[in-house]
Formats: structure tokens, C-alpha cells, sequence
């Protein structure tokens, strides 16, 4: 099963290319101007939302090194470990909403701190793979669409953010401990 899947993912991407690539041609679509005119829109985008990311990152960045993450980790330290939950993981928690990046900082340093097979990692990966980006969602996507009211949007995101953290404790709970 495992060599399946291995040659399964080798081949997937040159699958995909071939089918849109002969779609396009089912179609008599011009694929490389149509993908010209895609990279374009693409840069236009980038370029709009380059002062939303410069804020997202300087956020994530100011809370690390002002110290605020090390005296959240100290005041939430007795409830998680109530819930068993690993106080290497507070960071991630914090991050994940803001910064995919960050986040993935986060996740090397706790790899590094605790081991690849330590709970705290297990816990880590599947919170970083159970939760979105959502302020950096939206700042991004609604500032590159010009939308400036997106509070509904945000709050859906963010309880949709916790409601992905509580699960992941629990079913990290159930399969790793």
C-alpha cells in the first residue's frame, strides 16, 4: 500500500498538467495566454496585498520578542496541564490564526525542543493542520477586494479556529496517549 501511494504522488502532478493541458485543448483554449493572463492578475494581487502581510508579520514578530507569549504560556500553564495539553504548544495556538509561517516556526522549534515523536509535536502538526490563518485570511483576501467591514467573517473564523483547537486536543488525547 505504501509503495502505491509513493508512486501515486510521484505521478499526480505530471497527471494534473496533462489533463488541463488537454482540456485546453479539448476546449481550443490558448492555455499559455490564459496562464499569462493568470501570473499577471496573480502579481497585481501580490502587490495589493503586500502592506497587509508587512502588518500581519511585524504583529507576529512584536509578540515574540516582547515577551507577552512567555507570560501567556505562564498564566495558562495550570489549565493546560489540566487538559494535558503540552505548554510547548501555546505558541501555536496564538500564531496559528495569525501567521502560516510563524506558525511553521513555531512547529520547527517545538520538533527541535521535544522530538519528533513527543506528544507535543503530535499535537503541534495536527493544530496546524486542523486550524486556518484567519487574520491573515482575512486581511488579505477581503483588503485585496477592498472589503473594510468583515467582523461576521472574522468571528466565524475565529470560533471555527477554536472549535478546530478543542478537537485536535481531544482527538490528539484519544490516539496519542
Amino acid at each position: 500500500m505504501i509503495n502505491f501511494l509513493n508512486n501515486v504522488s510521484i505521478l499526480i502532478l505530471p497527471l494534473i498538467i496533462t489533463a488541463i493541458l488537454s482540456y485546453a485543448i479539448y476546449k481550443k483554449t490558448p492555455a499559455y495566454e490564459v496562464f499569462v493572463d493568470g501570473a499577471k492578475e496573480g502579481f497585481t494581487l501580490a502587490v495589493k496585498i503586500i502592506p497587509y502581510l508587512i502588518a500581519i508579520m511585524v504583529c507576529t514578530a512584536m509578540l515574540r520578542a516582547s515577551g507577552v507569549i512567555g507570560i501567556i504560556e505562564n498564566w495558562l500553564g495550570p489549565f493546560l496541564t489540566h487538559f494535558k495539553i503540552p505548554t510547548q504548544t501555546t505558541l501555536i495556538m496564538l500564531t496559528r490564526s495569525l501567521s502560516g509561517s510563524a506558525t511553521l516556526g513555531v512547529l520547527a522549534d517545538i520538533i527541535n525542543q521535544t522530538g519528533v515523536d513527543s506528544y507535543a509535536t503530535k499535537l503541534a502538526a495536527v493544530i496546524t493542520g486542523s486550524s486556518e490563518t484567519t487574520f491573515y485570511v482575512a486581511s488579505v483576501y477581503f483588503g485585496a477586494v477592498g472589503i473594510k467591514k468583515f467582523r461576521h467573517a472574522l468571528l466565524a473564523g475565529i470560533l471555527a479556529d477554536i472549535t478546530g483547537l478543542i478537537l485536535a486536543v481531544f482527538v490528539c488525547s484519544k490516539f496519542f496517549l
